[in-house]
């Protein structure tokens, strides 16, 4: 983290709150589902698909779980009211992760349900690093059950991905590839932006290889090139992958992704956890505190 990021966030989380949420919502879409769905119709207007997601992780009672199961059935239940291209994206410490892991598979099993009779599909988020097998075990065991319409994440900085996806490439999984947002120790993680960078499209290419169908996640000018060079050599179909930006990151780029006649998801955040969210992935990834502070600035 260089010192002018170092700066960004310290000076971040001493402003009043509601000055903190003029930079939130930058990248949030509100506070209510009502909010998300309004974004959600907008961007599909101009092409672009999405993925909502009610925050809220590290749940610590049932009840708070079952709450997020509930309002995750909401928005499911919404999108096809609504007619909308887009799914849900979830945390599993927000299902119970950390509670009881049967209790959380009860949790998410129950939401794809739901999914499935809409046709639709749910993405289990990766978190930090004690997450991580719990995460890829739950997913792992849903698609042993024939739930085909759930996906996972990995995350490039992190060393043992390479032989995650060499797990999930024997399933075919539908993954989503991104750097990883989660401040990890060296011995586990890499480190320098070119050795993530590198990382990245070295899995991004195991997967296209493995044909399985992948959601590249990025904001990163060299991995968006990189990737369209894949694409280009591979003889890769629109319908084999899909970009993914967060809302509110890098309008200028996704825009022109979509005018490439690529698809590309926007990753939609709503919900009353807004603001330790912000805090939260301020600390976590000091960058997109700069994208959001010069996004005021500008005339995206």
């Amino acid at each position: 983290m260089n010192l002018v990021n170092q700066l960004i966030v310290f000076v971040i989380q001493f402003l009043p709150k509601r000055l903190v949420k003029r930079f939130a919502m930058r990248y949030i879409a509100g506070e209510k589902l009502d909010d998300a769905i309004r974004v959600m119709k907008f961007l599909n207007l101009k092409n672009i698909m999405g993925t909502l997601d009610g925050l809220g992780e590290n749940v610590s009672m049932k009840e708070e779980s079952l709450l997020a199961t509930q309002a995750g059935e909401e928005v499911l239940h919404s999108i096809n009211e609504n007619h909308l291209n887009a799914n849900l994206s979830i945390k599993l410490t927000q299902f119970g992760l950390k509670i009881d892991e049967e209790f959380c598979y009860s949790n998410v099993r129950s939401l794809l349900g739901i999914a499935r009779r809409y046709n639709n599909f749910v993405r289990i988020d990766m978190e930090d690093s004690p997450t991580t097998s719990a995460t890829l075990k739950l997913y792992e065991r849903l698609r042993s059950e024939g739930y085909e319409n759930v996906g996972v994440v990995i995350q490039a900085n992190m060393r043992r991905s390479e032989g995650d996806i060499q797990r999930l490439i024997s399933m075919k999984a539908n993954a989503r590839l991104c750097k990883g947002a989660y401040m990890e120790p060296e011995a586990i993680a890499f480190k320098s932006r070119e050795e993530i960078q590198l990382n990245y499209l070295k899995l991004l290419k195991m997967l296209f290889d493995a044909k399985c169908y992948v959601g590249i996640a990025t904001h990163d000018d060299f991995l968006v090139s990189g990737t369209y060079q894949y694409i280009q050599e591979m003889n890769l179909q629109k319908a084999d992958y899909e970009f993914q930006m967060l809302y509110g990151v890098k309008i200028k780029l996704r825009d022109q992704i979509v005018a490439d006649g690529h698809r590309l998801r926007i990753y939609v955040p709503f919900g009353k956890h807004w603001y330790a969210y912000s805090i939260r992935r301020f600390k976590e990834n000091p960058q997109i505190a700069r994208y959001v502070i010069n996004a005021l600035f500008s005339r995206d």
